[in-house]
This record gives C-alpha cells, structure tokens and sequence, in this order.
C-alpha cells in the first residue's frame, strides 16, 4: 500500500441546476473543446505563412465546421460507444442510447464522425480535405483535454489497482475501497497537453506546409499515448481484456497509428502541393 492515499477531489457532476435543466461539467468539456478548438482553427487558418503554397480553409466559413464537427464528435462518438464497447446492454435498452448525458462516448467513434463532417464540410466550400483535416487535428488535443479532466470529475474510466503514491480511492462501488492510478489525468496530460505541445512545435517547424502531415502525427501521437495509458487504466468492466493484457482501447488505436504512417508518408512525399 502507499505510504499516504491522495483524496479524491470529489466535485458534483453537476454544476448547476437551471430548473429541471441540469448543466453538466461532462457537456461542458464538450463545449470548452468546440469552442476553443474553432477559435484555434480561425488563428491557424489565418497566419499565411504557416500554410506556403497550400490552399488555407476559408476563415469566414469555420464556423460551419464547428456544427459538422460537433455533430460528428457527439454522434460517432456515442454509436462507437456503442457498437466498441457495449453492444449487448444496448441491444437490450435501445432506448438508452441517446442518453448521452449519462456518460459513454469513444473517442475512436468520435473521430470516425469528426472525419466524416471534416470530409463533408470541404466537399462544401471547395478546399483540399487534408487543409481542413491539418487544421482539426492540430487542436483535437484541447477536447481530448477537457474530456479527460470530465472523466475524472464525473469519476469514470478510473485506473488499474496501485501503491504509488498519488493513488486514489474513487467514490464508486464499482472502484471499490482500493487505490488506483488517476489514469485520466495520465490521458489528460500526454494525450491533451504533451500531444498538443508537439503539434503546435511541428506547425511552426512547417508541418502545414506538407498536406497531411499534421493529421498524421496526431494519429501517431494519440495511438501510442493511448496504448500506453491504457496500461494503467482498468478495462471496462463489460469487456475486461480481451487476449493477454490487450484492451479495447489498444486495439482500437493500432489502426490509427497506421493511418497516421500512411499520412506522414504522403506528405513528406508530396511537399507543399494540394491534396
């Protein structure tokens, strides 16, 4: 056991109540991140010098993509939940599946939706899909961000069972009366802060100069941060693991990782033309 146990913050999940109308800390990590994350693609897509001969996103339309992002982030984000995670229960309760406020979203299924609205949105206004993916996937780590720290509040997705020394006993039966790894500021601060340090570093070294670049390391950073923590964060309970150590979480991001290796290579490939 740890010499001392650090005690959860415990902080209702609800910040306030406007009549029946609960406001939640969870939702509003999701606003925090649209709303940061399309002022951060206005600033992007304004300073010309980080884009070269690139065509740049229109700056007077990313507030369309705000809407088709958010659509697609809450949308895939719960059917992955869903179809990933815990199919059978929502079989049985298919009338629970809207209940988004309740908890239970993929970040791999909100990626899939993000995609698809990125995908349809520069089909729209007539710009290189991968200008507009560069862009998404340089402040995709803010939202990651605010997730994580709702995870922890609300509290879910906790970690594995420890005797370091910043572990937490978390208020839920499920948790039980043991210690455990805050895995959710671990996601917190490699896939949210680290990740977003290294792209913002690669921008100003001249990554959105080379269409696809961005999106690649994202999907390479976020895939190896979130195999790495899921070494510490305990398995769904519906799921446990699947072979050896493997969760879910790993499996859902080793295509990602691909994903981001074909990008990277396309890019240094194809220096500073359209795509």
């Amino acid at each position: 056991m740890p010499y001392f146990i650090l005690p959860f913050p415990v902080i209702d999940p609800v910040l306030v109540n406007l009549g029946p109308l609960p406001i939640r800390w969870y939702a509003l990590a999701y606003i925090a991140g649209l709303l940061i994350g399309w002022w951060m693609t206005q600033r992007l897509a304004a300073r010309e010098a980080f884009w070269g001969r690139r065509v740049r996103p229109p700056i007077d339309q990313l507030d369309d993509l705000l809407v088709y992002a958010a659509l697609g982030i809450v949308l895939g984000g719960r059917l992955g939940y869903v179809l990933f995670y815990n199919l059978d229960y929502f079989l049985i309760h298919p009338a629970a599946i809207p209940a988004v406020w309740e908890g239970g979203m993929s970040f791999h299924g909100g990626l899939l939706g993000a995609s698809l609205g990125i995908w349809l949105f520069a089909r729209r206004v007539r710009v290189p899909v991968l200008a507009i993916a560069d862009i998404c996937a340089a402040v995709v780590p803010v939202g990651i961000f605010f997730g994580r720290l709702a995870n922890f509040i609300k509290p879910e997705l906790w970690g594995r069972v420890s005797d370091v020394d910043w572990a937490m006993v978390f208020p839920d039966p499920a948790a039980g009366p043991l210690s455990r790894h805050p895995s959710q500021l671990y996601e917190a601060a490699s896939e949210g802060v680290l990740l977003f340090i290294l792209l913002q570093l690669a921008i100003r070294m001249g990554a959105l100069k080379r269409p696809g670049l961005v999106t690649g390391l994202f999907g390479i950073g976020y895939g190896i941060a979130r195999i790495i923590c899921e070494f510490f964060r305990e398995p769904d309970p519906q799921l446990g693991f699947l072979f050896g150590n493997a969760t879910m979480g790993m499996l859902l991001s080793l295509p990602l990782i691909l994903a981001g290796l074909l990008f990277v290579a396309h890019a240094m490939r194809d220096k500073g033309t359209q795509a």
